[in-house]
């Protein structure tokens, strides 16, 4: 009984205490609205709204939620391309993060193994890694509207499916996410003891089974970190994408929110870009806890 009140009090009321401290000063600092009415020269009754408060023009919790909850109520709605509930504004750019996260692990991976495993390539090529590694993905996808322009992949109807900017924001989100897990696989393949792989000589085990049965599960705990970290880094990153191109997301909802000075769709954007950032990354710790108790 004592564990299990020690264990409901950990993971349930502390966090709950938290996020009602956050919006308890959220609210503290938030602006509100009063109305005044006065009556003008000719008699009639003028009515005037004023905001006070620390941040005058930060809507309150309360305010947040009822701007919001067309987007909320009905998360899955269509009303328009850039007028659509937030789960499906979330479900577009998860999208597009799976296939540069895919992209970014199948070009990251391999290069950390070699890294890793030769001297005379992480030579020849780490200087380079660490020149592009800090590069921001506002740099990166101007050089991707530039390499993919012109590309148009048509459907029957000869309506474009996959053009310039589907393809310039996998590749910016590929690029920058790609580096975490080439830096920890490298580090893990590293790590792997000499011992392993006098044992793999002594057995003459052939190459592919010396990187499927030794370097490859001896280095897992450090690709999965990487890959919690790329996949973080993507998400990240399409934000940016989508306010820059206008894709509808996420981040295009944020990005025209913000154009139409709606604060409290900011917000909501904002919070919708925790969330999902929390969940994804403990996916990935319940994925990569199955693989080490495998």
């Amino acid at each position: 009984m004592k564990l299990f009140y020690h264990l409901k009090l950990d993971a349930i009321l502390l966090p709950v205490i938290a996020i009602l401290i956050c919006i308890g000063g959220w609210a503290l600092v938030a602006g509100h609205s009063k109305i005044t009415k006065s009556v003008d020269d000719f008699g009639d009754t003028v009515t005037k709204t004023e905001r006070f408060g620390l941040s005058k023009n930060l809507p309150s919790p309360a305010e947040t939620w009822i701007a919001s909850q067309p987007y909320i109520v009905e998360p899955f709605a269509k009303r328009g391309e850039l007028d659509q509930g937030i789960l499906r504004f979330a479900w577009l750019s998860l999208k597009l993060v799976a296939q540069g996260y895919a992209i970014a692990l199948l070009f990251g991976t391999p290069i950390g193994f070699f890294l890793g495993l030769s001297k005379n390539f992480t030579r020849a090529f780490d200087p380079i890694i660490q020149i592009l590694r800090p590069v921001s993905p506002l740099a990166w996808l101007p050089l991707g509207m530039v390499l993919f322009s012109g590309l148009k992949v048509m459907d029957a109807a000869g309506r474009t499916t996959f053009g310039t900017s589907d393809a310039a924001a996998l590749f910016t989100i590929a690029i920058c996410a790609m580096w975490p897990t080439v830096l920890n696989t490298a580090v893990g393949v590293r790590a792997v003891p000499q011992d392993y792989l006098n044992v793999a000589k002594v057995l003459k085990l052939s190459k592919a089974k010396t990187l499927f049965k030794i370097l490859i599960p001896s280095a897992l705990p450090y690709m999965f970190t990487g890959f919690r970290l790329s996949l973080g880094i993507a998400w990240l990153v399409i934000v940016a994408v989508e306010m820059l191109i206008g894709k509808p997301g996420v981040g295009g909802f944020l990005w025209q929110q913000y154009n139409a000075n709606s604060y409290a769709h900011i917000i909501l954007s904002i919070l919708t870009i925790g969330i999902i950032g929390y969940i994804l990354d403990r996916f990935m710790s319940l994925i990569e806890g199955r693989f080490r108790s495998a």
